[in-house]
């Protein structure tokens, strides 16, 4: 009797084509993260392409147009001109990558509870498409358990048997938008997997991409992992906000304590206060952690209570404004002028998400001021989850006329685009939440810090 052939190695074939830069990689999602993933496979030379349920995204890229401001028109100019990277919304097309990266939202519910929508939609239309030999790797922030409990079972709905069949991996994204000394390529991916060769091949693929991988025992483990890095990072904002917030009525510079504090060479970090939490990671993963830790019976009291401090933020600075308004003006909030700088959660970028400046918007409109708002990177209010009412709104152009004009000024966020110096010089009043004006050498009478 003929002997029978043996069956496939696809975790070697898939390997192989790594090796020799062959695999066609698959990125859903093209924001924040993925574009920036999509460029460095290309730099590498892979054959990459793009999913995005948003067809004008789509339609922009296969125009040459970029959508996020750090990654200009020319970026993707050139990744079109590799002839190696094609845009599509045709989910149908998962199919064709031997690698597929998960890049979607993982928001949270009106309750602070993890919102899994995207993620179960990406993997049930990647589960209609696998076939033997797909590495899939998440990168959406989520909680422990995630890649084993959600994902797996959808993409073992067909037959096809995780580490056997196909691959599965988890990889938490690390991108900061806007930071111009850390990129994709030069910080280390995190990578955990189910089982030992679905491991091996998601190292590989991103060892070719990246600085370099740190291996950890289970997909699970590199969850906790992205949620540890922004929980530590969210506990220290709100212990400087809570700082801020004791310091103020004594008099003390809560800026100058923790500049001061930044010269000991060991056993502290500098974090800075603002007027709330924003981007997608920090103001969300806590809450990821805490949901997690409910059904083990575990209380999560540190993490929720420095959650309240960031969560409640907006209504403090709102509050400083007010007092400052009468203080300063004697006035109220009602019909009160007020003109936000910064609608950005961060800095020098124009993203959007889970900026406290819609909050700190809607707060300010409930007490009956009247708003305006100026953002260099932002014209306009983009459609939020949250605040959809706030939708369309266009900024107005800040001049000295536009300065004057307010009764108040609020500092959200520090571009550096904007004349700090000329917004002191024509400011009635202005309240800092960033310490942007006294870093750029105001010290006048109108400034107020929050």
């Amino acid at each position: 009797m003929a002997k029978r052939p043996s069956p496939p190695d696809h975790g070697a074939m898939l390997a192989d084509r790594i090796a020799r830069r062959d695999a066609l990689v698959g990125v859903i999602g093209l924001g924040y993260v993925g574009l920036p993933l999509v460029k460095v496979f290309l730099a590498r030379g892979f054959r990459v392409l793009g999913f995005d349920t948003d067809a004008a995204k789509v339609a922009a890229l296969k125009a040459g147009r970029s959508y996020i401001r750090h990654i200009p028109a020319a970026d993707v100019a050139a990744m079109n001109a590799t002839g190696r990277f094609d845009a599509t919304a045709e989910m149908a097309r998962l199919g064709e990558p031997d690698a597929i990266l998960i890049c979607v939202p993982t928001p949270l519910t009106r309750h602070r509870e993890p919102d899994m929508t995207y993620v179960v939609a990406t993997a049930e239309a990647i589960a209609a498409r696998l076939r033997p030999g797909q590495l899939v790797v998440l990168e959406s922030s989520t909680y422990p358990g995630t890649t084993e409990e959600v994902v797996t079972p959808i993409l073992e709905r067909g037959g096809l048997v995780s580490g056997r069949d196909f691959f599965l991996g988890y990889s938490p994204e690390r991108e900061d938008p806007g930071n111009i000394d850390h990129g994709t390529s030069t910080i280390p991916k995190v990578v955990g997997a189910d089982g030992e060769a679905a491991l091996a091949l998601t190292r590989a693929l991103y060892d070719a991409v990246v600085v370099g991988t740190v291996p950890v025992s289970s997909a699970a483990t590199a969850e906790a992992v992205k949620l540890t890095e922004n929980i530590f990072r969210a506990v220290n904002i709100a212990l400087v906000n809570e700082l801020k917030q004791i310091y103020a009525p004594m008099g003390i510079d809560v800026w100058e304590v923790i500049a001061a504090a930044a010269t000991k060479p060991f056993g502290f970090m500098p974090f800075w206060p603002g007027p709330g939490l924003g981007g997608h990671c920090i103001p969300i993963d806590p809450f990821y952690l805490t949901w997690k830790a409910r059904e083990h019976e575990v209380a999560t009291r540190f993490i929720e209570l420095a959650g309240e401090i960031n969560t409640a933020m907006p209504r403090y600075v709102v509050q400083r404004l007010a007092d400052a308004l009468n203080d300063r003006a004697g006035r109220g909030l009602k019909d009160a002028a007020v003109l936000l700088l910064g609608l950005a959660y961060k800095k020098n970028v124009d993203d959007m998400r889970e900026s406290p400046a819609l909050k700190i918007i809607e707060l300010l409109e409930e007490r009956g001021a009247r708003v305006m708002f100026h953002d260099p990177h932002i014209a306009a209010i983009p459609p939020t989850r949250a605040y959809g009412h706030l939708a369309g709104r266009r900024g107005v152009t800040l001049t000295p006329a536009t300065l004057k004009a307010a009764d108040a000024v609020l500092v959200v966020t520090d571009h550096d685009a904007i004349d700090w110096k000329r917004v002191g010089r024509h400011a009635r009043l202005v309240i800092d939440t960033r310490n942007a004006l006294r870093r750029a050498g105001h010290t006048g009478a109108n400034l107020v810090l929050a």
